[in-house]
């Protein structure tokens, strides 16, 4: 459902067809149609308060004629990247994620030292269930869930207790249009985009314990 192209510092996302996407991705935000949803790797030095983040990323997509994709932004390494899949009964889901866990939050108990570094958790879930702005809506909702379950079943302690996310995740989910108006955990839908999103959370959590203890 979802075709991977890695190409160092650029991963791309490319859909079967263009779809209804909602994020807070930092470029194209909020709804948006689109085909693709892009990855930028960056250095954590590059990331200084004074840099535009948000303006460089716009510009370096509109240099590649990417404009009319949904834009992340990360500092984890792309090639460690986890692509997993699921289905119920008669839907699917795919989810695409980069996991990094400096930047860890437990909510509620924000860090007011944060740790060094940006690492965070940037994802994409997609299914090929047809829904409506306020089914998308709802499904942000399930992926955010997934990927908070993920994180606390194998991420790191923090001060306040088990990490919930980092300060800077950010979730892009991905339908067709149509008119279905529910995604919840009792439906097809949720429970195809549970199971992607918290199968390729869970992996790349393990993967960045894993290289913390090494």
């Amino acid at each position: 459902m979802i075709d991977v192209r890695l190409d160092p510092p650029w991963l791309t996302a490319r859909l079967p067809a263009p779809m209804r996407a909602l994020s807070w991705a930092p470029y194209r935000p909020g709804f948006a149609t689109t085909d693709r949803v892009i990855w930028r790797e960056v250095r954590n030095a590059d990331l200084t308060e004074t840099f535009d983040a948000l303006g460089w990323l716009a510009g370096a997509l509109h240099a590649r004629g990417e404009g009319d994709a949904v834009g992340l932004l990360t500092s984890r390494d792309l090639a460690q990247f986890r692509l997993e899949s699921a289905c119920s009964d008669r839907t699917s889901a795919t989810c695409l994620a980069t996991v990094g866990l400096t930047n860890a939050e437990r909510v509620g108990q924000r860090r007011h030292v944060p740790s060094a570094g940006h690492g965070t958790i940037n994802l994409l879930a997609v299914t090929d269930a047809p829904l409506s702005d306020t089914g998308l809506v709802e499904l942000l909702s399930i992926a955010t869930e997934a990927r908070t379950t993920a994180v606390m079943e194998h991420g790191p302690d923090l001060p306040g207790g088990r990490a919930t996310g980092t300060g800077t995740d950010c979730i892009v989910v991905a339908a067709p249009p149509g008119e279905t108006a529910y995604a919840g955990l009792h439906t097809e839908v949720g429970e195809a985009v549970g199971a992607a999103v918290h199968r390729a959370v869970s992996a790349g959590v393990r993967d960045w314990m894993a290289e913390q203890r090494a």
